[in-house]
């Protein structure tokens, strides 16, 4: 493939190069990852300016470069090619040199603030229940066939190069449709632009991420592109076009108007608003949940799960929704929707059990927003004997939303009976800083410290403490960490788990692995 015909794809080129190049290798922002015969695309980021890389791509055998300055600007020994705007042209560029992959798979895009991976997840074992060949595309990992690929320590959208190339190994695989997990982060940074998206899904949206987004219409509107995406599609390769929207959000007509175009909607809803697909006789219990799906078209399917909570039954809705955009025979659809759903073991790090043999539930989460928190709380509340007693355990990042601060230690407060406040990725801020905020939210609602809630900056220490407090019929609930496997400390990422640090405090033994262990 030659340089100029991945840049007669690209949007907002303003200079081409005077020679051409064989492109041989992938696209990449890194210049680290640059491999020879590839192409480096020099953008300036937060913390550094790719053009001051342009010499070590060329060093590891990039063939041209895409960059935003003008080519008088800068020392460029391979072709070089000038765009408006990086971030927009790194996706299209990816795209072709993958050749448009998400034009041969049917793509099922899913966003929202909290629920994404498992309502992905739930869509991708109900589609493989039905017999379509379908891959998986999270911010925890990449599905392709038997393969399980990790996409990275924290939790976005891949990168928009590493987008289009996992896509295009579903197209090697053999996969006709791809289930793709959209951050706002990913949308905002054009991570998922270049795919053809067929289906648009989303779960909620809540407050979260206005420290990226500034305010909450500009979050809400960078949620939306995923919809404006699935309403610009022609639904190639297999002719459909959808969207999924929670009927029990307040932005429901937000969602609606954005997915003018498409050629069906479906409205789901948990909590008895009425919608296209609702759960009746819901059942819950600490290790399952029971419920009779309803949807259009007579649609009735009996569902048992092993994920617990009020949140996993909207998740499970979502899932089913979208199913039904894409399977036309009743019959197949409602067997796919019971058997996906019920083969799906726990998700990692989403509701996590973690059994030593103690005599109180032990519970890890992800929830890292006030509305995931509070949703957790109160699937905890509903896994114990009225007797028992909710205790979490939980942080705000560094670098992050600080509302967040306030409002989660508030919800802790409202909803737990007890709760230990402490490190989630202080990144460069001051933990002792964090804390504080949160410690202030949590008396502005009733809490006292000492008794309802503590200040335990390590965490290993925190989830120890919160496990000594428990009693039989307790839960100790850990969120904010999940499956992740690492904790930042400054600009360094230092190994953790919080499952593991779960699993060590149930035998009587911090994980003490932080730097806050020595402090």
């Amino acid at each position: 493939m030659k340089f100029r015909e991945l840049l007669a794809e690209v949007p907002g080129v303003l200079a081409l190069p005077d020679e051409d190049a064989d492109i041989t290798a992938p696209v990449t922002e890194t210049a680290q990852h640059v491999q020879p015969g590839g192409v480096f695309l020099a953008r300036p980021g937060r913390t550094a300016d790719g053009h001051d890389l342009i010499g070590e791509a060329v060093q590891r055998g990039a063939a041209a470069v895409v960059g935003t300055r003008a080519p008088d600007e800068v020392e460029c020994p391979v072709p070089y090619a000038q765009v408006a705007d990086g971030m927009k042209a790194l996706g299209p560029l990816a795209a072709a040199y993958y050749g448009h992959p998400s034009r041969r798979l049917t793509v099922i895009g899913v966003t929202g603030t909290d629920g994404k991976t498992t309502t992905a997840t739930l869509l991708h074992s109900i589609l493989q229940s039905a017999g379509i060949a379908t891959g998986l595309l999270t911010t925890i990992s990449a599905l392709i066939g038997d393969q399980a690929l990790d996409t990275g320590l924290h939790v976005t959208t891949p990168t928009a190069d590493e987008v289009q190339m996992y896509l295009a190994q579903m197209v090697d695989a053999g996969l006709t449709h791809a289930v793709v997990e959209a951050t706002s982060h990913g949308l905002a940074q054009g991570r998922v632009n270049g795919v053809e998206v067929n289906v648009a899904v989303m779960t909620n949206v809540t407050h979260e991420h206005l420290d990226f987004h500034g305010t909450w219409e500009q979050y809400r509107r960078d949620k939306a592109r995923l919809f404006d995406m699935a309403a610009q599609s022609d639904g190639s390769p297999v002719g459909v076009t959808g969207a999924v929207i929670n009927a029990a959000d307040p932005s429901v007509d937000y969602f609606r108007e954005h997915s003018q175009g498409v050629a069906r909607v479906i409205n789901y809803a948990a909590d008895g608003t009425p919608a296209d697909v609702c759960a009746e006789a819901i059942e819950y219990g600490p290790e399952s949940t029971r419920f009779t799906l309803t949807g259009p078209d007579g649609l009735r399917v009996a569902i048992e799960s092993s994920l617990v909570g009020p949140f996993n039954v909207a998740n499970m809705l979502a899932a089913a929704s979208a199913a039904a955009l894409l399977i036309d025979d009743p019959a197949r659809l409602a067997s796919a929707i019971a058997e996906g759903i019920r083969r799906l073991p726990p998700i990692p790090g989403r509701m996590q059990r973690i059994h030593e043999g103690q005599d109180f539930l032990a519970i890890v989460d992800f929830a890292h927003t006030p509305n995931a928190l509070r949703r957790a709380l109160e699937a905890a509340r509903s896994m114990i004997p009225p007797y028992g007693r909710v205790i979490a355990v939980f942080g705000s990042a560094g670098l992050r939303d600080r509302e967040k601060r306030r409002m989660m230690a508030e919800i802790g407060m409202e909803l737990a009976d007890m709760c230990v406040l402490t490190a989630e990725d202080p990144r460069t801020e001051s933990l002792d800083a964090i804390l504080e905020e949160m410690a202030r939210g949590a008396l502005r609602r009733g809490g006292v410290e000492g008794e309802t809630f503590w200040r335990v900056p390590d965490r290993g220490r925190a989830v120890a403490f919160a496990c000594s407090l428990a009693r039989a019929g307790d839960v100790v609930l850990s969120c904010g960490k999940g499956h992740e496997q690492s904790m930042a400390f400054g600009t360094i990422e230092y190994p953790w788990d919080d499952r593991e640090a779960m699993r060590a405090a149930l035998r009587g033994k911090p994980l003490l692995t932080l730097p806050t262990a020595t402090e």
